[in-house]
């Protein structure tokens, strides 16, 4: 994933690794998530980190909300990638749910109002259904039954 991006900077070149493609277009990095959906990056320009690595940063805002040059590495653009990917397929889940009343989703819980004699079963199958931009990959859901949220 580091050498992608830093070929997508470098060299303004689309390149891929599996279903993550990584774009530079008009002074943007794209990184295109196996969704469709995109994740983008204002300005990213090389430096040279701290440690005297090649790295890439990019204008975003820090933990004061002030806009700032971010440094990223490899290992940061593949948690932002696994995040996303994550968010997409909970999407994608609840909208196989949208028969059901869907009040809540914390990270990767739904959480649904329904009647008693609804099986959890039934809804962690279709939680675990594959998207179609995503075959192949292994999904399982858990769930329980409560009269009250709680985390289990």
């Amino acid at each position: 994933m580091d050498a992608a991006v830093k070929k997508a900077v470098k060299l303004h070149l689309k390149s891929s690794v599996g279903c993550v493609s990584f774009e530079w277009v008009s002074g943007m990095l794209f990184i295109w998530l196996p969704s469709g959906r995109r994740l983008s990056y204002v300005k990213p320009q090389m430096c040279i980190n701290q440690f005297g690595s090649e790295s890439v940063s990019y204008m975003g805002t820090d933990s004061q909300k002030h806009w700032c040059r971010i440094e990223s590495y490899g290992p940061k653009f593949v948690e932002n990638i696994v995040q996303a990917i994550a968010r997409d397929l909970l999407c994608y889940a609840m909208k196989n749910l949208s028969d059901m009343f869907i009040v809540g989703h914390v990270h990767d819980e739904v959480i649904i109002e329904c009647p008693p004699d609804v099986k959890y079963q039934d809804i962690c199958s279709i939680m675990g259904q594959a998207p179609p931009w995503l075959p192949g990959i292994n999904l399982r859901a858990d769930g329980y039954t409560t009269e009250f949220y709680r985390k289990d």
